[in-house]
């Protein structure tokens, strides 16, 4: 059976429709094809996230590489759609990292900003992703960072900072002069997670690791979708994958709408949401520490290094 032949899949008393139209009824909507003809399905006004990682034009397998000037432009017509389908007080997210062509960089989200601009978006933020692990390069740095660039139609759109909030560094610092002489001087829920963000990237040891070879980590889109949208929201991924951003919409009780034309992709896309709702998905703990090696660790030692067993 085909991956748009499958029937809905009741789990709890929620839907998730594997399908060729978009359905408000549902509470996930996986759709297999051209992300342009589900987000055409999908009425104006209707989302309160738009947030993606589009492909990002170097060759992996899921993608055509275009010229540069081509696919720009195949943004553009993605872009414009998602504005359409995007609530007044919305935000779109554009997640992207370097477009390489012999041995040169392009970041993406530069060559991105003037259809933005141009349809009368502001950028919010240019939230910069760190993680530490990638290729390592010969010519140049290893590249270690990618960007999501957050969008909205003005200051009136919807944010909600509190149920992202990090915990302070000096949560024990007070005021020392002032009417708050004497208070803690820090918000007790916590402080502003500011615009550079270090959570580890997905690579084989990690918990969420499927077949995908550029997985979005859940806790990445999971803190765009709980300061960005409230309960029952529709969030739409144009490029959905193997289904992050829909596993961080129903986690949160939040709506998910996404297309991608690999049918496995879209398979494990509807397991892993399966597996949310009913609790059983394996998710990294949102917040947690990167792991750091110890020193007496074999792993951070040079082989013969003192205290080290042979």
């Amino acid at each position: 059976m085909s991956l748009s032949e499958r029937t809905p899949q009741q789990t709890h008393s929620r839907t998730i429709r594997i399908t060729k139209k978009y359905s408000n009824s549902a509470d996930c909507t996986l759709y297999n094809g051209d992300c342009l003809n589900l987000l055409k399905s999908i009425p104006s006004g209707a989302a309160r996230l738009v947030v993606t990682s589009p492909p990002y034009n170097i060759g992996k397998e899921y993608e055509k590489k275009l010229d540069i000037e081509q696919y720009v432009d195949q943004q553009r017509q993605v872009i414009e759609e998602s504005l359409r389908v995007l609530a007044e007080d919305g935000s779109i997210c554009w997640q992207v990292g370097n477009y390489v062509e012999s041995g040169e960089i392009i970041p993406l989200d530069t060559m991105l900003y003037p259809i933005f601009r141009d349809l009368g978006l502001k950028m919010r933020n240019r939230i910069v992703w760190h993680f530490e692990h990638g290729l390592h390069c010969s010519r140049r740095f290893s590249g270690r960072y990618e960007v999501i660039a957050w969008y909205t139609r003005d200051t009136k759109h919807y944010f909600d900072l509190d149920p992202v909030r990090v915990p302070q560094k000096y949560p024990g610092k007070k005021c020392y002069k002032g009417p708050r002489a004497g208070e803690y001087s820090g918000n007790p829920l916590g402080k502003n997670p500011s615009d550079v963000w270090v959570i580890p990237n997905v690579k084989h040891n990690h918990v969420e690791k499927t077949d995908h070879p550029c997985q979005f980590p859940v806790e990445l889109v999971e803190r765009l979708v709980l300061s960005m949208t409230e309960t029952g929201d529709l969030v739409v991924d144009p490029f959905m994958g193997v289904g992050s951003t829909a596993v961080a919409a129903i986690r949160n009780h939040r709506r998910a709408a996404g297309a991608d034309t690999v049918e496995d992709y879209l398979a494990i896309a509807k397991d892993r949401v399966v597996s949310a709702w009913d609790g059983s998905l394996r998710v990294r703990t949102r917040g947690k520490a990167v792991y750091e090696p110890k020193p007496t660790d074999k792993v951070a030692q040079r082989p013969g290094a003192l205290g080290t067993s042979r």
